[in-house]
């Protein structure tokens, strides 16, 4: 099945977290799991806020500016994220806002992503560029369609290009097999279990922040027994909901993540699975639900590169 993913989809459910001061790359350097002294102006990285056991409280994409650092965020966990990572800034010359109402946020793909970048394409995720004004992030592909991030005043002329809906906007997200955290899924996950290892979200030589001991672990012991996977399903899905592995009824083997509907029927969602269950046959939300079918990652996992 093929797709025509083109065009722009604003994108109401993402906010943003401004961070600012002299001290906001190393306070971020101690909080997220990606290396922000090394971030420089124009570049972008995808990073995770992590408890002290490892496990995820949300995910970001980090954008450097000239004068400060946003963090852009699913919208359900701005609130609760700004008080908790707030909490830690104590003596550091960094001060922390939600600055969402301050900004655009467009998700561009196909045609409507390449003409934005000026002649100039970023070949590579997280690369960035701006004309001044606007900043613009490369996202991982999906259906073999380029896309990025569009971040600009609130008051600046949008992108150009058709519109694309929320709805398949997510659904690109689904297929690009990249993850974002949503409110159902706090604490749910150890970073690599949504594979962001392998998407550039962990940084292994930075220095510490909450739970690095833990998601190193799981990276260089052999701890790690889930992985994230993209999957299709006749029946709706949705967040959170719990994947069963036949067989075993009482017990699931793993989580919706993001799901939203396809555009040729059914749904796509990304699913983190326990490894053991992956050969298995799978059903959604219970052992009678929705039955998922594995589809091929867009990317290499770490391990097997």
């Amino acid at each position: 099945m093929t797709h025509a993913l083109n065009g722009k989809a604003a994108l109401t459910h993402l906010g943003v977290i401004r961070v600012e001061g002299g001290d906001a790359a190393s306070f971020l350097q101690g909080q997220l799991t990606q290396d922000f002294l090394l971030l420089k102006p124009g570049q972008a990285r995808l990073a995770a806020f992590c408890s002290a056991k490892g496990r995820m409280q949300a995910s970001f994409i980090g954008l450097k500016r000239a004068d400060d650092i946003l963090l852009v965020c699913c919208r359900d966990l701005l609130a609760t994220t700004l008080k908790r990572l707030s909490m830690f800034v104590l003596r550091a010359k960094a001060k922390l806002s939600d600055a969402t109402g301050e900004f655009a946020l467009f998700g561009l793909a196909g045609e409507a992503w390449q003409a934005v970048q000026s002649g100039a394409p970023l070949a590579e995720p997280w690369a960035c560029g701006s004309d001044g004004q606007a900043h613009w992030v490369a996202l991982y592909p999906a259906m073999g369609q380029p896309r990025g991030l569009w971040v600009g005043p609130g008051d600046a002329s949008a992108p150009q290009g058709p519109v694309l809906s929320l709805e398949e906007w997510l659904w690109s997200e689904v297929r690009s097999g990249v993850a974002t955290l949503s409110q159902p899924l706090v604490d749910a996950f150890v970073p690599q279990m949504l594979n962001y290892e392998s998407v550039g979200g962990v940084s292994f030589k930075k220095g510490c922040y909450p739970g690095q001991e833990v998601v190193a672990r799981s990276q260089f012991r052999g701890t790690l027994k889930r992985r994230a996977f993209i999957a299709h399903a006749d029946g709706p899905l949705a967040a959170g909901q719990e994947v069963f592995q036949a067989g075993d009824s009482e017990q699931p083997c793993g989580l919706v993540v993001q799901a939203e509907a396809a555009p040729g029927g059914g749904y796509d969602a990304l699913v983190s699975l326990q490894l053991s269950a992956v050969d298995h046959r799978l059903s959604a939300a219970t052992p009678e639900g929705p039955a998922l079918t594995l589809l091929p990652l867009p990317y290499l996992l770490a391990a097997d590169v």
